[in-house]
Parts: structure tokens; sequence; C-alpha cells
């Protein structure tokens, strides 16, 4: 892809993700236009300031109102799609809110970039979307839905929607780190369950994730990074050395372990070296499979407490420190 041809839009563009993708494309890719697509005008403005950057443009709106991505998208070649509501307690009180902004929202943005002829969609997703407890991660597994099956509904038309999916991210807003850095200062840090694993990477690692998978995409299939898991011990130990460990409980719609891949889907699943493709379940343009890969084994998952790569509490320091 030659990104300095390229009107780059992101939605959600204020949040962890958003300002991170704008730090590596102004700085790596160039592309001919980056336009940040959010509500909030503090942050934008805020962007702004730190930026700098006569390629970088601000469209101040809300991916629940349709008529304004049409007019956002009108020229645009690539979207990305990280707009979203996440936080897991707050969107158990405040479901129609959530399905407001994850559902109906990644629903405008597919339909909105269809009919602009938006040639690439990658819609950023979660390990809380595969067998979902929460409401937070049944959004997100409607939006994945919403994101593949739009593919049939292109048409002649040039668009291709494709999703990926990837776990924890150090430092974005709702991370633990933060609360660890707090009560670390008090020597008693809160854990929910010591048994508890995550995937885990950083911002820039899901924003590299995320630029390889644009210009890899075919559309209609669901991309999921090779990462590796932590501990919820190890990372107290890497924040906190030496700090009591106080066990609160499993809140609300958490999991003890996460998981990426299902057995189901491991059957459409083609395996490479750094990311699995899960194919969609129907061709939507004639032969679309990805070549090359491997098949994965009858009843394999890919989870985050039976992962073959741990990250130690010394490398989960350097995360944080880097963070």
């Amino acid at each position: 892809m030659d990104w300095s041809k390229l009107t780059v839009l992101v939605t959600g563009g204020t949040g962890s993700f958003g300002q991170k993708f704008t730090e590596v494309v102004l700085k790596d890719y160039r592309p001919k236009k980056l336009i940040i697509l959010s509500r909030d005008e503090l942050k934008q403005s805020e962007m702004r300031e730190r930026f700098s950057n006569p390629d970088l443009r601000f469209f101040l709106g809300d991916v629940r109102d349709l008529d304004r991505l049409m007019r956002a998208f009108d020229g645009v070649d690539l979207v990305i799609h990280a707009a979203a509501l996440k936080q897991i307690p707050t969107l158990e009180y405040n479901p129609f809110e959530a399905v407001k902004t994850n559902i109906i929202g990644t629903q405008n943005v597919v339909e909105a970039a269809v009919e602009r002829g938006v040639a690439k969609v990658l819609v950023i997703s979660t390990d809380k979307a595969v067998n979902p407890i929460n409401l937070y991660g049944a959004t997100k597994l409607c939006a994945e839905k919403i994101s593949v099956a739009a593919n049939a509904y292109v048409g002649p038309r040039r668009t291709r929607i494709t999703c990926v999916r990837y776990g924890n991210v150090v430092g974005s807003r709702g991370s633990v780190v933060p609360l660890f850095l707090r009560q670390r200062k008090d020597g008693v840090l809160t854990v929910t369950d010591t048994r508890m694993t995550r995937f885990w990477m950083t911002i820039e690692q899901g924003v590299r994730f995320v630029i390889s998978s644009v210009e890899l995409m075919h559309g209609g299939e669901i991309i999921v990074p090779r990462i590796p898991s932590m501990r919820i011990t190890d990372l107290a130990e890497a924040i906190a050395p030496g700090c009591e460990l106080k066990v609160v409980g499993v809140r609300p719609g958490e999991k003890l372990h996460e998981v990426l891949l299902t057995e189901d889907e491991a059957r459409r699943t083609r395996a490479f070296d750094e990311f699995f493709v899960i194919e969609p379940e129907h061709m939507f343009r004639g032969d679309t499979r990805w070549a090359g890969g491997k098949s994965l084994p009858e009843g394999f998952r890919y989870t985050s407490d039976e992962n073959d790569t741990w990250l130690t509490p010394e490398s989960l320091r350097k995360m944080v420190e880097d963070a």
C-alpha cells in the first residue's frame, strides 16, 4: 500500500489507540490526510496542539449519527473503527448506551463506508467478544458479526471490511496498571483472583498490528495476533514488588482467563507465524481464502491460560515503563 496516497479516518480517534495510531502513522507512513473523528472537542484541541501537522484534520461527530458519518467518510480511502464504550461495570448499568455506540455505531460505520465507497474498513475488536459473559463483550461480538456480514452487501462496490481481535493493552483507558501504580503507595494491591491470566500487549504493538492487518486484509476475516500471556500476580510483582496482595473476588462480568480463538473458529482458521486468520463461514466474492498458513488441530483453543508464550515480571516491568 502507498500510504502517501491515502486519506485515512479513525473513529474514536482521541482515545488511547487513536492517539498512538496518529503518532505512529504520521511519523512512519505519512498519509495524504489523517482525519480524527470523535465527539470530544477538548481532546481534539489537545491533539491539535500536540501534533501540529498540516495533514491532520479533526471532525466532531458520533458514530451513532449516520448522517454525520456520511459526510465524514466522503473521499476517505481507509477507516479504522476504534470508537467504543468499553468500561465493563459501567456498561452493565447502562446497556442501552453500549448498544447505541458499539452495535448501532458499528452498523452506521459500515453502512456509511459502503455508500461512500471507502476501500477498506478495519474494525477493532477484543478478546471479550469471545464467549462473552458481560454486555461489553456481547456488543463487540455483535460488532464483529455485523462487520463480517457487511461484506455480503457490498456488491460491485470496492469496500472490504475486516476485524482484528486482540487482548488487554498496557496503559490503555481502564487498564489495571494505573490502579496498581496508585495502590503501591499504600503497600497493598487489590486483585480479584490470584489465578487470573490475560493476553497482554502495548498500545504501539496494537497499532502496528492494525496497520499490518490493513495491508494484508481481504475482507470478511477476523485477524488475531499471537501475543504473550501474563499472570496478574506477575504484573503485581513487576509494578510493586513486595507489596501485599488483597484478594477481593472476581467482579461481575469478569473471567479468570480470556479466549482469542475458540475450538469452533479454529476449524476455519489459518495459522501463520505471527497471527491467526479466522476465515468467514461464507465466501463473499468467490474464492478469497488466504494462501499459506497451516490448519489447526481438532480441539485447538487459543486461551490466556494455555498460551505457549508468557511474560516474566521483568518483561512486564519494561512494558509498563515503556507505556
